[in-house]
């Protein structure tokens, strides 16, 4: 089934070449149209919210707004190469199948760059850097962590799909809950003491913290942080395997975006979210 789809999807695309500039992209009307997947359900990275406050971008298909920082980016991007920006909400599992059967061009939803990953996607150079860390709950026996192996022990989970989840073996003795799918249900679990350890990228901690005065983020560097590789903390652009012109251009924006820049839209991402008012 998915190879007859594979073969109706060429044979649209080649139909229709003259009125497309290639299978990367739409077009609608005069405008080139970026179809750009992304959770919306993971804060400062992307969210959802009720309105186009703070440059929020409309949900194809919906009355809710996506934003973020990975929002910001895309934007950026699009601006950059001359496309409309078209943002579709997917579970964050359903990103790389959405991509690889053409139903979105890209994917922009804190995505690490992972072996694993790039057998079914192309990626884009790193856009963030992420360390992971971990978030607790004050008053835990954790709270004081100083070191990984300060939290043996602890209960703990993180989200479906993710390097996150992978990086809880590094905690000795830990009871490893089952993955969750959203950062917000992440921190209801550690809220309500269900866990008392997560793991998550430090950006999405600091979110976490900001919006939660009840939550601590353990960060011990060096020897004494999670061991994580570059593939585990780069975050990139997922596209279509084989778009070497629409990958080219995202990476020549993607050059053009100043770390200066991207650091003051993570601070004003941070201070966006939602639960941070």
């Amino acid at each position: 089934m998915k190879k007859i789809r594979k073969i109706i999807a060429v044979t649209l695309c080649v139909a229709t070449i003259l009125a497309l500039s290639g299978c990367g992209a739409k077009k609608t009307g005069d405008d080139k149209v970026l179809r750009v997947g992304t959770e919306g359900a993971s804060a400062p990275f992307n969210w959802t919210q009720t309105d186009n406050s703070n440059n929020a971008v409309q949900i194809n298909g919906t009355n809710e707004y996506a934003n973020g920082y990975d929002l910001m980016i895309a934007q950026k991007i699009a601006d950059k190469i001359g496309y409309k920006l078209e943002v579709h909400k997917m579970d964050f599992d359903g990103l790389i199948p959405g991509v690889s059967t053409g139903k979105i061009d890209v994917a922009i939803a804190q995505m690490s760059i992972t072996k694993e990953r790039m057998q079914s996607v192309d990626f884009s150079d790193p856009y963030y850097k992420a360390n992971i860390v971990a978030l607790t709950k004050k008053g835990t026996a954790y709270e004081n962590a100083k070191s990984v192996a300060d939290l043996k022990g602890a209960v703990c989970t993180s989200q479906l799909s993710t390097v996150w989840y992978d990086m809880l073996k590094q905690i000795p003795d830990a009871k490893i809950q089952p993955a969750m799918d959203t950062v917000p249900s992440l921190i209801v679990a550690l809220s309500s003491g269900k866990v008392n350890v997560v793991t998550m990228d430090k950006p999405t901690a600091m979110a976490a913290a900001y919006s939660n005065p009840d939550l601590v983020m353990i960060n011990p560097e060096g020897d004494k942080g999670f061991k994580a590789s570059d593939e585990d903390v780069n975050i990139g652009i997922a596209i279509k395997k084989g778009n070497k012109e629409l990958t080219d251009k995202i990476n020549k924006a993607i050059t053009e975006i100043s770390e200066d820049d991207r650091n003051k839209m993570m601070e004003q991402a941070i201070k966006n979210q939602p639960l941070s008012k």
